[in-house]
């Protein structure tokens, strides 16, 4: 009679349950590491830290690219990514601790470095923001010993059951199972069988597993539910009572306005305005909380609170604002109405020193942004701006308050979430960007974009209206231009100006005839200068080029 074995679990099977192990164990560890940030803060949380650090590596090139393809997506993306990342490892963790438990352990451990490393190394860190990377594997490792724990005992009661039933080639008779039970059995097996005696069955994996799933949600829903409530500045926004601007913006001029259909509204809605910055979490900032510190190279360094700050003079100013990753034709360009102080008489107040050239202004979240000196002093309309279009600033663009300057692109003027005002040198401090090789000044460069015809979009013959929008904040537009395939330029009418900080809209009345037609459009500042036609990419300084498209006129 051949020799009876003990089948084992099939590879595949303990390879896929290992993996379903690690996943859940991991997923219970986030769930802890959510409900311990709702303690501490939500930028604690070790996929926010982890995240951001991803950001702060990633070169120039991918964030550009991420920034065309994904657009105001391109968080959401990375954090998926970062999670699906961490799916994959936590499976494979859980089938090494099938194997050997150490290793896995070892796994769950290295997760937990990570974390740490990427907490304490936040510009902004705070001592206790490593809790949630400590508590996460720490958690993690005891869901995971007690899985595989209990995986261990459902594949020792599956051999039994084995050995007493079925096996490859029949059921075993009952004399082979005599003769099996009457061999001596090496201690190893002994101490098996005396485990299968009490070990529990496959019912208490499934147990096991289901109640750390549960578990799982119920921190994570926790501790974002806590995180809703005790960092929400929502009822704080909504109690801000904006003042009456002792200078208020003067009214759309008759005309700015051309109301052609497929064209941008003049005035972008607060909703739809462009955001592009590097925070995973939208800063969540009460005004009882804010402050914000002038300091540096200055006679007189203050700090003062909202409230303060709304008793101070405001204007009232339309902008125009453009971030520098718009590519040519691209729509991160919004124009708005913004209320706040004017930014340089407040620094001026405080006796700024004349070898001062650089302003470094920091977000609640640790971003540094470096605008020029001289381009806030010059008497342009530079804010710090505490309401957009009527309303307080919303969350996503800077509340309670935030920096805006015409004529520069965001990334070396805009801070939103300012807190802190340093005024410094260039040759002393690299903000953000710069550390990045982005350039140090960078005003933001005429461009003219046209939005209708839709590119490649077929119409029929007869007269249509090329038109758009063209800005070159505080240059202002003078004059845009149109060409048909290769055609001579011709002048488009322009909408009244309002401001040289403010676009204007502008269209070309088109006598279209049958045929595929390339259209061009190129724009002139209001100082005579004629937008270049030489094709650049946003890096390092702002994107140039004519915009053109192709339509068919069927």
């Amino acid at each position: 009679m051949p020799k009876i074995r003990l089948p084992r679990i099939g590879i595949p099977v303990r390879g896929i349950t290992g993996a379903l192990c690690g996943i859940i164990a991991t997923a219970f560890a986030l769930g802890v590491a959510e409900l311990v940030a709702a303690l501490i803060r939500p930028q604690a949380s070790p996929v926010i830290t982890v995240g951001q650090s991803v950001i702060d590596a990633t070169p120039t090139p991918v964030k550009e690219w991420a920034i065309a393809h994904f657009g105001f997506n391109d968080k959401l993306v990375l954090q998926s990514g970062i999670l699906v990342i961490l799916a994959v490892f936590a499976a494979i963790v859980g089938v090494i601790a099938v194997r050997r438990l150490l290793f896995g352990v070892i796994g769950v451990a290295i997760f937990g470095v990570v974390g740490i490393a990427a907490a304490a190394s936040r510009p902004v860190a705070q001592l206790l923001d490593v809790l949630p990377a400590i508590a996460a594997p720490a958690a993690g490792a005891i869901a995971l010993v007690v899985l595989v724990r209990a995986l261990h005992r459902a594949d020792l009661v599956s051999k039994t059951a084995t050995l007493a039933g079925d096996t490859e080639f029949g059921t075993a008779s009952s004399d082979n199972v005599a003769k099996a039970s009457k061999q001596p059995q090496p201690e190893s097996e002994q101490s098996e069988h005396r485990e299968l005696r009490s070990s529990p069955s496959r019912r208490s994996l499934l147990i096991a597993g289901s109640v750390f799933a549960g578990a799982a949600i119920a921190t994570e829903s926790v501790g974002r539910w806590l995180q809703g409530v005790l960092y929400n500045a929502r009822a704080s926004r909504e109690a801000v009572k904006l003042p009456v601007p002792v200078d208020p913006a003067p009214p759309i001029p008759a005309g700015a306005d051309l109301k052609l259909s497929g064209v941008t509204s003049y005035v972008t809605p607060n909703s739809t305005f462009y955001k592009v910055d590097t925070t995973l979490v939208v800063p969540q900032v009460r005004t009882q909380d804010w402050q914000l510190r002038i300091h540096g190279m200055v006679n007189e360094p203050i700090t003062f609170s909202f409230d303060e700050l709304l008793k101070l003079p405001m204007i009232e100013r339309m902008i125009t604002m453009t971030c520098v990753s718009n590519e040519v034709g691209d729509r991160l360009v919004g124009n708005a109405t913004w209320l706040g102080v004017a930014l340089g008489p407040l620094l001026k107040q405080r006796g700024i020193s004349r070898k001062a050239d650089q302003l470094v202004c920091r977000s609640v979240d640790g971003m540094t942004i470096g605008a020029p000196l001289a381009a806030i002093m010059d008497g342009r309309d530079a804010l710090l701006a505490v309401g957009m279009n009527g309303e307080p600033l919303p969350f996503n663009h800077g509340f309670p308050a935030r920096v805006v300057v015409p004529g520069l692109y965001g990334y070396c003027s805009a801070c939103k979430w300012v807190v802190d005002m340093e005024a410094t040198t260039f040759n002393a401090y690299d903000a953000y960007w710069v550390q990045r090789d982005w350039a140090k000044v960078a005003p933001i460069k005429t461009s003219a974009r046209i939005e209708t015809p839709q590119p490649l979009s077929s119409q029929g013959p007869g007269r249509i209206n090329v038109g758009g929008v063209a800005w070159a904040q505080h240059h202002g537009i003078s004059k845009v231009e149109v060409k048909i395939d290769e055609g001579p330029w011709q002048q488009a009418e322009l909408g009244t100006a309002m401001s040289k900080d403010v676009w204007r809209q502008w269209v070309y009345r088109w006598d279209a005839t049958p045929g595929f037609h390339r259209i061009t459009a190129r724009a002139t500042d209001g100082n005579g200068q004629l937008q270049t036609a030489d094709r650049a990419k946003p890096f390092p300084n702002g994107s140039s080029g004519w915009h053109n498209i192709v339509v068919t006129i069927e």
